[in-house]
């Protein structure tokens, strides 16, 4: 879905040139653009709706809603994990991976936080289509270009979040069918699940995951929001579940690789930040899950009592104690608990079996690159 992700990329950066326009007072005179905007909406009615708790929610609900991407109100960003997932079935990551990192961090930078802060400049947080819209109609981005008056870019739009919507769920598909098989070749799936074709399909995965695919109609019945709410509640929290073990992975990586007597200098890739960077996120995660279930029992608005003040809460951060429940069962089921940084497996599967030698010398050849080569590979590339 190269494609797709082409014309997203097109979309947004062509959403980001109009709305810088239109924020400086450059759009249509026909439509609500024609005059200077720049930081109206956020002192009038401001740039934070209900105060620190009004954050909290927000803050959650970004990071809750992480996994998935689009233009959607509900759907920010992009699951940058997947990364992850397609380095295994990479034939050579050390030339792939640093720059598809790279360039996942500069797509996040550019195509979301730029974008998100020209919508806020041109939408107050008490928009009418944002909090009682429905389907594409209630994407700022389409909002945004109706307030311009510019005509077929607001379709443009929908079309392309129709188009989005296909390429997140092959991505969802391609995530779920991998940890589906990951669990069963360790043991926490049915051994079915574990097999792989010849051209290295886990196709028994695949289907098992497809399966779930017609739960997406329950959204035409009267209950649909109902049901995607619990949905929602089920999985809502599992994004910062996923970078937390992420991580925790790499820091007791780290650990283990220093325990057996292993140089840094092996590595054909290092994340900037280290350890120290997955310890900053650890604590991140943290600090969202804390912002989370203080929402939950406080939630914005009116407070909230009995079957209500449940409803609240369960919606909101059911999502934990199923995680908790799940470590439990798992725990109970393997008697299994975290291995010794020394007796931790680095080697199966494991496809670069480079020597310090070999990465001094491959480092050493690349510095003698020009500097402007040194920098963009510093940035974009390996």
């Amino acid at each position: 879905m190269a494609w797709s992700s082409c014309l997203k990329l097109l979309v947004v950066l062509m959403f980001i040139f109009v709305g810088i326009i239109c924020c400086a007072g450059g759009g249509p005179s026909s439509g609500e653009y024609g005059a200077y905007v720049g930081g109206k909406y956020w002192n009038d009615p401001g740039a934070f709706a209900n105060g620190f708790k009004g954050v909290c929610a927000l803050l959650s609900r970004f990071v809750c809603q992480f996994a998935y991407e689009g233009f959607h109100t509900d759907v920010i960003a992009a699951g940058t994990e997947l990364v992850g997932l397609a380095a295994s079935e990479t034939p050579n990551p050390r030339a792939v991976m640093p720059g598809a990192v790279k360039g996942t961090f500069w797509r996040i930078t550019i195509i979301f936080v730029v974008s998100l802060t020209i919508i806020g400049l041109l939408l107050p947080y008490d928009e009418p289509r944002l909090i009682g819209g429905s389907g594409s109609s209630a994407s700022p981005f389409v909002i945004v270009l109706s307030h311009a008056n510019i005509s077929g870019l607001d379709d443009l739009v929908n079309a392309t979040i129709c188009i989005s919507v296909l390429s997140i769920g092959l991505s969802c598909v391609y995530a779920g069918s991998r940890t589906l098989t990951a669990l069963a070749e360790t043991g926490f799936a049915p051994k079915v699940f574990a097999y792989v074709d010849k051209s290295s399909r886990p196709l028994f995965s695949v289907v098992a995951i497809l399966i779930f695919g017609p739960i997406a109609y329950v959204n035409c019945s009267d209950d649909g929001d109902t049901v995607f709410k619990w949905l929602l509640a089920l999985s809502g929290l599992s994004t910062i579940f996923t970078w937390m073990a992420i991580c925790l992975c790499h820091i007791r990586f780290r650990a283990a690789w220093k325990a057996q007597g292993h140089s840094l200098e092996e590595l054909p890739f290092k994340a900037l930040g280290g350890v120290w960077g997955s310890w900053f996120g650890v604590i991140m995660n943290g600090l969202v899950l804390i912002a989370q279930f203080y929402v939950a029992v406080f939630p914005v608005g009116e407070s909230v009592s009995g079957r209500d003040a449940a409803d609240s809460f369960f919606s909101a951060y059911l999502a934990a104690p199923i995680m908790i429940m799940f470590y439990i069962i798992g725990y109970v089921w393997k008697r299994q608990l975290p291995k010794r940084a020394n007796a931790i497996d680095l080697d199966s599967g494991r496809k670069s079996w480079l020597t310090v030698e070999d990465m001094r010398t491959y480092r050493a050849e690349r510095k003698k690159a020009p500097w402007h080569i040194r920098i963009y590979r510093i940035l974009f590339s390996n």
